[in-house]
């Protein structure tokens, strides 16, 4: 542990608010995420290579829950860390994983999700579990590798009466995290972001020349718009701020500024750190738009009802919206017709065996 002599500023509490957003947080993550690792391990008997990047979402969204609470004691303490420097270069280790590794993945999927719709009869390697297999542990061990200088660098910092644990004000290698930060916000989100929002432009031209004369059309354009949105919200909102408020306080703990300039950076960027779990919550919604399977299992599951009759039940997606409704024999075949592109329109499914390899 390092100790240091802060001269100037001294750090202040954080607003109770803080943790109290991060504490539903955790618990709205925990909920949702147990819930979908259970429908892709136990309900969905039959993977595609859009599930496969799906579950890899949601496993990097699991591995930051366990820290979740302990960020929630380090805010209502007033930034103070009791539980010593390996559990904080722990911390930052999975918070490094799972905010990288959510990028990662979004990048993927949007990615899969082009090629799936626009070139549907393509024979890509996004169409090949084995190869993206070997992807997906590519991205794992760079995850790995990238989060190791945050691990073995970071220490703890005695200033004034407490410890803290990736505080604005640790002055101990600025230079090494300013530079760190540089690369990080360069190669591992502004180029995956960069990345993503081309396949989504892209995809939403094409969607966008699709007729919505049938119930197929309509379908297509409603989830892929819905896809398209929340996969934007979470880079607007969870990504995006973290980069830009830890790319100040960088500067500012290496530059230097006045003590009341630097409490509002580092309470801009504890808030943007918390926005950036927020994408544990938001995540689900893309398999849910994703996979009609997965909507139906996972809103049953939150109701803990099981549907009786799938033959009965039928989901309809129309233009303004979603209804469920008791249909006879030709519900059933417009529902098979629709749901032959949307069972999954990022997993490669073809338009004659979606509804089936989509386990419906």
């Amino acid at each position: 542990m390092n100790t240091t002599n802060v001269t100037q500023c001294q750090p202040e509490g954080i607003h109770f608010a803080l943790p109290v957003i991060l504490g539903i947080v955790s618990v709205g993550g925990l909920v949702f995420n147990s819930i979908s690792l259970w429908i892709f391990w136990f309900a969905i008997k039959r993977w595609n290579s859009g599930i496969m990047l799906q579950f890899n979402l949601a496993l990097v969204d699991i591995i930051v829950l366990p820290v979740m609470p302990l960020m929630v004691a380090y805010f209502s303490l007033g930034n103070h860390w009791p539980f010593g420097q390996f559990v904080c270069q722990l911390q930052v280790f999975l918070l490094s994983t799972h905010l990288y590794g959510s990028i990662y993945f979004l990048m993927l999927i949007s990615i899969h999700r082009y090629q799936a719709i626009v070139h549907y009869n393509a024979k890509t390697l996004w169409r090949k579990k084995s190869a993206l297999k070997k992807l997906v542990l590519v991205f794992w061990a760079f995850l790995f590798l990238q989060g190791l200088p945050l691990f073995f660098f970071l220490k703890t910092s005695v200033i004034g009466n407490s410890v803290k644990c990736l505080s604005i004000y640790q002055s101990e290698l600025t230079y090494l995290y300013l530079a760190y930060g540089i690369f990080l916000g360069i190669f591992c989100f502004l180029i995956p972001f960069a990345i993503s929002l081309v396949s989504y432009v892209m995809l939403g031209a094409y969607i966008a020349k699709i007729s919505q004369a049938n119930l197929r059309g309509q379908v297509m354009k409603t989830k892929s718009k819905q896809m398209i949105t929340i996969a934007l919200v979470i880079f607007a909102t969870c990504f995006t701020p973290l980069h830009i408020c830890g790319s100040m306080a960088s500067i500012v703990r290496y530059y230097g500024v006045s003590c009341k300039v630097l409490y509002h950076i580092e309470v801009t960027y504890y808030i943007s750190l918390v926005f950036s779990m927020v994408n544990c919550c938001l995540d689900p919604f893309i398999y849910n738009f994703a996979n009609e399977k997965f909507h139906r299992l996972f809103f049953a599951k939150c109701k803990k009802e099981v549907p009786q009759n799938r033959s009965k039940n039928l989901w309809r997606a129309t233009a303004s919206g979603d209804k469920m409704h008791r249909g006879n024999r030709s519900d059933l075949q417009g529902y098979i017709a629709a749901t032959s592109v949307v069972c999954y329109l990022g997993a490669g499914c073809t338009a004659s065996s979606a509804a089936f390899s989509s386990g419906l």
